[in-house]
């Protein structure tokens, strides 16, 4: 398995993917025009040829970017696919003076063994806060904010 820099012919399954998993309400669904806009934030797992997970990294804030849409084909989970991916936008973070990492997520316990760490969700600069008035579970959003400081890890 390869983790690379997601390119323009990889959006159709990364857009297939991620909607998979926001159909199910885990995550927030994302357009052809927002995959294709953010696309430098993300990295995708290659496996002989075929894309089997995405990730991205969006800077947020001055020292603080978010893991987002997060997906690995289902028959591929299991397999350390999303450990990896997250690894990569963390490096990628650190490489470019990134000193916090956070997710919203659904799935807390994955990160806690990435050595994120819980955080209070009002801790999060508003900033952050501009997609999720568009989710239909706002503002009583469930998902957990976990936080990893690059400084303190590496």
């Amino acid at each position: 398995m390869n983790i690379r820099k997601a390119k323009v012919a990889d959006v159709n399954i990364m857009r297939l993917m991620i909607n998979s998993y926001a159909r199910k309400g885990m995550m927030l669904e994302r357009s052809l025009n927002e995959l294709y806009e953010n696309l430098r934030d993300y990295f995708v797992a290659d496996e002989s040829g075929k894309v089997v997970g995405c990730c991205a990294l969006h800077i947020g804030w001055n020292d603080l970017a978010e893991i987002k849409s997060l997906a690995v084909e289902e028959k591929s989970s299991g397999k350390g696919i999303g450990r990896e991916l997250v690894i990569k936008c963390i490096e990628e973070a650190g490489d470019i003076g990134v000193n916090k990492v956070f997710a919203l997520t659904y799935k807390p316990d994955f990160f806690r063994k990435l050595k994120f760490k819980p955080i209070n969700k009002e801790e999060l600069p508003h900033k952050i806060w501009n997609e999720c008035v568009n989710c239909p579970k706002f503002p009583d959003c469930d998902e957990e904010a976990l936080i990893i400081e690059l400084n303190n890890d590496r």
